[in-house]
């Protein structure tokens, strides 16, 4: 049980959270047709627009209320509406994600009413479903909102009826990449099911290109699999974050659920294929039993590498949960944890303690690590301790492919197995030739 520590300072001196509204965005970014809202003031939008280009490195569909010093004071409904309209009359989505932003929960714009009286003003708006996620930016981190926006999802789509036995819902958590999502697609399907991730950023930010340009999202989940979400037969929550989704289509539909916190290492990915196995009645499929042979031969190649090492991790926390998981597996010593907001997993953390805290607190606490994991905002820390960096979450400006990059499954777990284990490699190299030439 680890002991969930934040320090007390007046502010964040080198932030490590991200936004909710960047988080709700990424969300609604995995719908098919959508273009995200932001509520707010240009610069909000920008903001995070960058932080997306620059990691994905495709063109992100983010639109702005626009909101300024005037309509902050005077109120935001007729920014609202005129930011709808146009990106209807423009754009062409077929879904559309509201996000709030700092300024305008500040200020206590009323968006649900809102966007009642919009819709009573313009009937031309009837056929556009609005997703209305409340993201304030001065709470909570990109986890959060990326939670808040599935939620949303989930709570307001119109769903049909009838249950479809092949077919499961996949509620996908923000710890998870493009190339994560392809990945368990294709363990899922191998089994005979049929799954509808919810949100799909495997099929719209996996870094393809489309036949034409187009304003929203060209890929992802369709307005008409959200409407047959109520027919699965199953929920899998990826991520504890996505628990509360999950409960949702419980209430909603009485759709039973299970919630796997990590789908990396031998003996998670073990589980969540037995799971798979008597949900479908069919056996494991062979390639994946040969996988495992391979992630067996894997850990044995480079335990020697990873015991006793000391690392220090500063990540969101469904994603530090399942990293530590992972690096306690193969031997490796927690020697300090960051991580940007309150989970119910932070305190069945397996370690002493985790701060949650900002990249100050985290430069303090990884003095003497062999391994720091993070995004590249890490990247200065690293060099100034002397310590190798890991890159993992987001965002990671200066590394390509993030968008693809696979830590889930067996063939994941390898991935992450080598790039980790060629790191310390190359650390010990270096121990050795500096022993030689003193």
């Amino acid at each position: 049980m680890a002991i969930v520590t934040v320090p007390e300072k007046s502010v964040a001196v080198n932030p490590l959270k991200q936004s909710q509204a960047l988080g709700a965005s990424l969300a609604f970014l995995g719908l098919k047709g959508m273009i995200p809202l932001f509520h707010g003031s240009q610069g909000c939008t920008a903001f995070a627009k960058v932080v997306l280009v620059r990691h994905f490195r495709e063109a992100i569909p983010l639109a702005t209320t626009a909101m300024t010093e005037v309509t902050t004071i005077l109120g935001g409904e007729e920014n609202v509406e005129q930011a709808l309209l146009t990106l209807v009359e423009k754009a062409k989505p077929e879904i559309i994600g509201l996000c709030t932003t700092g300024l305008t929960e500040t200020r206590g714009d009323d968006i649900e009413r809102f966007l009642k009286d919009i819709r009573d003003r313009h009937r031309e708006l009837d056929h556009i479903p609005v997703i209305f996620a409340p993201t304030p930016d001065f709470k909570g981190a990109l986890q959060d909102g990326f939670a808040t926006a599935v939620e949303s999802i989930v709570k307001e789509i119109p769903q049909a009826g009838g249950i479809r036995s092949e077919q499961v819902t996949i509620l996908a958590g923000s710890a998870f990449t493009p190339g994560d999502l392809q990945e368990i697609k294709e363990i899922v399907t191998a089994f005979g099911l049929d799954p509808i991730f919810v949100p799909d950023l495997g099929a719209s930010l996996d870094g393809h290109l489309e036949d034409n340009y187009s304003a929203v999202t060209g890929s992802g989940t369709s307005v008409k699999q959200l409407r047959q979400v109520g027919c699965s037969a199953f929920t899998i929550a990826l991520g504890e974050s996505m628990r509360g989704a999950a409960k949702i289509l419980d209430e909603r539909f009485n759709i039973p659920y299970e919630v796997f916190g990590e789908l990396t290492g031998l003996e998670p990915v073990d589980e969540f294929l037995q799971a798979l196995s008597i949900l479908s009645s069919n056996p494991v499929p062979e390639k994946y039993r040969r996988q495992r042979r391979q992630l067996q031969d894997a850990m044995l190649d480079t335990h020697f590498y990873f015991g006793a090492k000391r690392v220090s991790l500063a990540l969101e926390p469904d994603l530090l949960w399942a990293t530590v998981r992972f690096l306690q597996s193969m031997g490796t010593q927690i020697h300090a944890a960051v991580t940007t907001t309150r989970s119910p997993l932070l305190e069945k953390l397996p370690i002493k303690s985790v701060t949650i805290g900002d990249l100050e607190d985290f430069e303090e606490l990884a003095v003497g690590s062999d391994l720091v994991i993070g995004n590249s905002n890490l990247a200065a820390i690293a060099k100034r301790l002397s310590i190798p960096l890991y890159r993992l979450g987001l965002p990671i400006y200066d590394r390509l492919g993030n968008g693809l990059f696979t830590k889930v499954g067996y063939r994941g777990t390898m991935e992450l197995l080598f790039g980790i284990g060629n790191l310390f490699l190359e650390a010990e190299e270096e121990r050795v030739k500096h022993f030689f030439n003193d």
